[in-house]
């Protein structure tokens, strides 16, 4: 088995902590996971990538090809990275900020998601968007399980934050079964 992951979008949207966490999830679930990233020099604003490489075997090419899944949080993410897309892989977008225009090609499953508005409404923190594009990406593909996914959680953020992530993290599985 063989699963990579591209995250991406502008740099303060959480993007690498997205990845970290679902790297680190992986390992709990016993495979073997590689995590890499690249950002602008700006600290907010420019853009920003995360990649996670997931196997079952030992990982001798750490970065990503062929996204299985691209999540894309802004416009240009998706115009960069669209057309990297494996056939049949998924595409989420966050459904306030891009628009597909059919870079992916026809044969991907593309789901557009209110992230970003699922985040400020159901939660009352558009901070942990991140982690409801965690739980939505999750809850499309069950490459980890629910509890590595909450221990990775629980071993990123403090005891005062926790449980809104963890409740982030579950609104994002759900958006997914919408």
């Amino acid at each position: 088995m063989k699963f990579e992951a591209r995250f991406s979008g502008t740099g303060g949207q959480g993007i690498i902590r997205c990845a970290v966490l679902l790297a680190e999830a992986a390992l709990y679930d016993g495979y073997q996971a590689a995590q890499s990233q690249v950002y602008g020099p700006e600290s907010r604003g420019g853009s920003s990538q995360g990649e996670v490489v997931i196997k079952d075997e030992a990982i001798y090419y750490p970065k990503v090809t062929c996204p299985d899944v691209l999540l894309c949080l802004s416009q240009e993410a998706y115009n960069k990275y669209a057309a990297d897309i494996v056939p049949n892989g998924i595409l989420i977008i966050d459904s306030d900020f891009v628009k597909s225009t059919g870079l992916e090609g026809a044969s991907v499953k593309v789901y557009a998601l209110p992230i970003l508005e699922t985040a400020k409404t159901r939660l009352n923190n558009e901070m942990s968007a991140n982690v409801v594009a965690l739980g939505a990406i999750i809850g499309l593909t069950h490459i980890v399980s629910n509890a590595a996914v909450e221990r990775a959680l629980a071993n990123n953020f403090k005891a005062k934050t926790l449980p809104g992530n963890i409740a982030a993290y579950h609104a994002g599985y759900a958006l997914a079964a919408e």
